[in-house]
């Protein structure tokens, strides 16, 4: 499975699990928010506002993937 098809926003996500961009590349990291859109750190990225879109490029939420992490 490549990332694209990880493309559309999922509800299974953990409060933490950083976003990437996959127009830009450019990552939400729920622990520092959006300073762009005004987004307190600590927000989940399923808790951003339906119209929330990529601080870089505009991208809207679907276009993001969750970045793998190693355990």
């Amino acid at each position: 499975m490549s990332g694209f098809e990880n493309f559309g926003v999922r509800q299974d996500l953990a409060d933490e699990a950083r976003m990437e961009c996959g127009i830009c590349w450019s990552v939400y990291a729920p622990a520092e928010g959006d300073q762009v859109a005004q987004v307190a750190g600590g927000t989940p990225f399923s808790a951003l506002p339906e119209d929330w879109r990529c601080p870089n490029c505009d991208a809207p939420k679907s276009k993001f993937m969750a970045v793998e992490h190693d355990a």
